[in-house]
């Protein structure tokens, strides 16, 4: 019988399933709710030293939805801030999740300025808590930019990567750096982090985003006071996009740093979405929007998505089937190349019957090397 167990970074999960960093891990209440749930792990909501800087808007969600009778939310923006809740609360939540949850497997995402101290004091006093791992948030692609924090800081990829060393250098846990998908090589990302010897990365962050304009009041969405910013875009439509940037990160891994991890993300919704992740190369994966559109019990129809297809392919472990589909990945011309000898093939064996089967009108048409299929091309039953 297939299993979802597996471990990574030397962290046992039950199942790959991770909420992501976001509203779904926004307070102990919320992260003890999924863990009650069945989810392998949960990332907080990114955390900072200040959280008094941190000022959310209402309406800060704006939804894409499919044209026809369900009208599906395909789309999700949002411009939601990290945290807003003082560290100090933080602390004792993930102390007393520690305490009632001693095999959960609780992830810190953390955020902080360009500055050392701070950054090595966060990492610090929050695995001082007991928490299984860190995510570093280098991807927010809206708030605090003016601070070079979050996507500001994950677009330099020399910042980002003295930020790892300085993370690795304090961290005792397993280390994972959360990349911003507002590049242009996700790749070489991926590389800054892991040569600064992060234990993996995880990808993607939202995307930027304008979800559109309003035709009666002309305000682009979602309005507040009139006014609104850019925000990150989620939910399925931008899966195709994750999908690619994970296979960049996962070749990085295979090719650059193998043992390295890899969490992906960008519009799961069911086990058969994970899958694919999983064939291009992640460990885990992620779900953020997916637990805000169906709610924390979804993960129970994933993992049960995810076993089915694993007892079709008799596929025994996750790790037996990760990055199983990166080997058909080549270049154009290579297809150009394959294509045409494929047509070529397919042209001689149609050739090769047809001489084979033909049968000889006259005595002259006998061939040697056909005779049989001539003899019983002119037999009858």
């Amino acid at each position: 019988m297939p299993t979802l167990e597996t471990t990574v970074d030397g962290i046992k999960l039950p199942n790959p399933f991770v909420i992501g960093s976001g509203p779904p891990g926004t307070n102990a209440n919320v992260v003890g709710k999924a863990l009650d749930e069945g989810w392998g792990a949960v990332v907080i909501k990114t955390i900072s030293l200040d959280a008094s800087k941190v000022v959310n808007v209402a309406p800060r969600y704006a939804r894409l939805r499919a044209a026809g009778e369900g009208r599906e939310v395909i789309g999700w923006q949002n411009i939601e801030l990290i945290s807003d809740r003082p560290f100090g609360v933080w602390i004792d939540e993930l102390k007393r999740l520690k305490d009632k949850y001693p095999d959960g497997v609780v992830i810190a995402s953390i955020m902080e300025e360009y500055e050392k101290d701070r950054w090595v004091e966060i990492v610090d006093r929050v695995q001082a808590t007991g928490v299984a791992g860190f995510e570093l948030n280098f991807s927010c692609p809206h708030g605090l930019p003016e601070r070079r924090m979050g996507a500001a800081m994950g677009q330099d990829n020399g910042v980002m990567h003295e930020v790892c060393g300085w993370v690795m250098g304090a961290a005792k846990v397993p280390v994972w750096a959360k990349l911003t998908p507002n590049v242009t090589s996700i790749a070489a990302g991926a590389e800054a982090a892991l040569s600064a010897g992060c234990s993996g990365v995880s990808a993607i962050n939202t995307i930027l985003c304008v979800m559109g304009v309003d035709l009666e009041t002309l305000r682009p969405e979602p309005t507040v006071e009139g006014y609104t910013v850019p925000g990150g875009y989620s939910c399925v439509a931008v899966r195709p996009i994750a999908l690619q940037m994970v296979k960049e990160c996962a070749e990085v891994i295979r090719d650059k740093f193998p043992g390295r991890s890899l969490s992906g993300m960008g519009g799961v919704e069911t086990g058969a979405d994970a899958a694919q992740f999983i064939l291009l190369g992640a460990d885990t994966v992620q779900v953020c929007t997916g637990v805000m559109k169906m709610g924390y019990d979804c993960v129970r129809r994933m993992k049960d998505d995810l076993l089915g297809f694993m007892a079709r392919h008799n596929f025994e472990t996750v790790s037996q089937f990760k990055g199983h589909s990166l080997q058909y990945f080549t270049t154009h011309a290579d297809l150009v190349r394959r294509q045409a000898e494929a047509k070529a093939q397919a042209r001689a064996a149609v050739a090769a019957a047809k001489a084979a089967g033909q049968p000889p009108t006259k005595d002259g048409d006998w061939k040697g090397e056909g005779f049989v299929g001539q003899t019983d091309a002119l037999a009858r039953g």
